[in-house]
């Protein structure tokens, strides 16, 4: 009995090891909507007013908890004076990053050999 518990613990931390989540698409788009606002000098309201969204909601798509809609994302990105696909390219780049990052460190050793 104590064998089986052993066995059951042993394959519970070797199943529980953290991997990284993979960002969302509403994360990187709200990551990359801040930068590009940023980059601008804007503020958060003046935005909001600009691409006539509520300061609030405006702020849940910039921490990426709340998805845009493709017709706010372009009112947005008008204000920004940038186009959608610039900020959709922006947003893609930022979420592969981590993957090969991930892929880079696994094949690192096995190159070294």
């Amino acid at each position: 009995m104590t064998t089986k518990t052993a066995l059951l613990d042993n394959a519970a931390t070797t199943t529980a090891t953290p991997r990284h989540s993979p960002m969302l698409l509403r994360q990187a788009l709200g990551t990359t909507l801040r930068m590009f606002r940023a980059d601008k000098s804007v503020t958060l309201r003046e935005l909001a007013e600009a691409a006539s969204v509520s300061p609030g909601y405006l702020s849940e798509l910039e921490r990426g908890r709340k998805e845009v809609s493709s017709e706010l994302l372009a009112s947005i990105c008008h204000a920004l004076e940038a186009s959608v696909s610039e900020v959709l390219f922006e947003a893609a780049s930022t979420m592969a990053l981590p993957s090969v990052e991930d892929e880079l460190a696994n094949t690192a050793p096995a190159a070294a050999e």
